[in-house]
């Protein structure tokens, strides 16, 4: 069987909450070997998120899949000490605190280097190591704030909304496992470093780049872009619409010839031959005669038939999915994005479904081999047998609360 290509590659986990943690999700996914060091009081608190059976949340078993959990008091001198002998056996640590916490516990990037010169450390906060701003408490709801993204979620009459997923975090975390990644292919070929190998990751500066021309659109044209509801400025038509059966779909035939494409299929021959309608802009002008066209469509259908219908004449669409529907859906299984595992709620053994890998290596997979663990349930298979230390140190260890 081929190896899945982080083989080999052992990571600590100093972080906790989702950013870091999605980062690391990534690394062990693809083979990589991580050690996700919790605080022995209570671990992660993400362990306690969203949970309503059980001791350990869905969320934590979800991000924290595939790794091994161990308890160190980074705190205590001796804990740290043992941090720093578990970066000499890694390739990577990542950490998720306020900017100046690794560096007064002795742990900073200089502290890591010399344990290990060829360790990259990947470090995520609310805004960034540098500037003004580096001391602020950042969580990921106020990087979407402060990047641009919450002004212009939601309805132009009503307050911004936040999206109802962790946007920030796992940009971040995405743009944290490139860094490790950009950082480990360097030192492979060999290629000149000056001082510790850092990839600096910021919230706010992840949910940035997600906004396009934000900025550019600012200076060039003087347009502050505001709530446009459910759709992007520039682009219609596109957006959620109501069917028969109560439910909706998503239909995006902002191109040209996806736009020609609806129009005949839903009877509307008189637009998709009217000529100002062969531009964006027209059409963006238009867009409230357009969603009026579409709507009277799909309020005459169920939200499959619309979709099968809009499909079979080459139109982007597609059904608004909840859980359920995820779970039910043939195309999820078929990509094996439902990936279900034995884990123990209230006591007893059930199989959960958790998300698939991303993205598919054909030859090369990723997998899931476990969910989240249970605190510090590695603890002595790490101390033991990767540091070497004795049960009755380990044993010593924890009565004293350093693990």
């Amino acid at each position: 069987m081929t190896d899945a290509p982080l083989t080999g590659i052992r990571v600590l986990e100093l972080g906790n909450f989702i950013a870091a943690p999605f980062a690391t999700r990534l690394f062990a996914d693809f083979g990589a070997d991580v050690i996700k060091a919790e605080r022995p009081d209570g671990g992660d608190e993400l362990r306690n998120w969203r949970r309503t059976r059980g001791d350990t949340s869905m969320l934590f078993r979800t991000i924290a899949r595939n790794k091994r959990s161990i308890t160190l008091d980074l705190r205590a001198e001796e804990g740290r000490a043992l941090a720093l002998d578990l970066v000499r056996r890694c390739d990577v640590v990542v950490e998720n605190f306020r900017p100046g916490t690794l560096e007064r516990w002795g742990l900073g990037p200089d502290d890591l280097a010399r344990a290990n010169p060829d360790v990259v450390l990947v470090r995520i906060s609310g805004y960034g190591q540098t500037g003004p701003h580096r001391d602020r408490a950042g969580f990921g709801g106020v990087a979407e704030a402060f990047g641009g993204l919450r002004h212009v979620t939601g309805h132009a009459d009503r307050p911004p909304v936040r999206p109802a997923a962790p946007i920030a975090d796992t940009a971040a975390g995405l743009y944290g496992a490139l860094g490790a990644l950009m950082l480990l292919l360097a030192r492979e070929r060999g290629h000149a470093h000056p001082g510790p190998r850092v990839a600096d990751v910021a919230l706010y500066e992840s949910v940035f780049m997600l906004m396009e021309s934000l900025v550019p659109d600012l200076d060039a044209y003087g347009v502050v872009r505001a709530r446009t509801a459910g759709n992007l400025p520039g682009v219609a038509p596109s957006g959620d619409y109501p069917t028969a059966d109560g439910r909706s779909v998503l239909i995006a035939a902002n191109s040209s010839g996806a736009f020609g494409r609806l129009m005949a299929a839903i009877g509307r021959d008189d637009l998709a031959a009217d000529p100002e309608l062969a531009d964006g802009d027209a059409r963006c002008a238009r867009e409230d005669e357009l969603d009026e066209a579409i709507t009277a469509w799909t309020t005459r259908r169920t939200a499959p038939e619309a979709v099968r219908l809009l499909g079979e004449a080459g139109v982007p669409c597609g059904p608004v999915h909840d859980a359920r529907a995820i779970a039910a859906d043939e195309h999820y299984r078929a990509r094996d994005m439902l990936r279900p595992l034995p884990v123990v709620v209230d006591g007893e053994p059930e199989e959960i479904r958790f998300p698939g890998v991303v993205p598919r290596l054909p030859g090369a997979p990723g997998a899931v081999r476990s969910a989240g663990p249970e605190l510090g349930e590695h603890t002595e298979q790490v101390l033991g047998d990767l540091l070497g230390v004795p049960p009755e140190r380990i044993a010593d260890y924890r009565a004293r609360k350093v693990v």
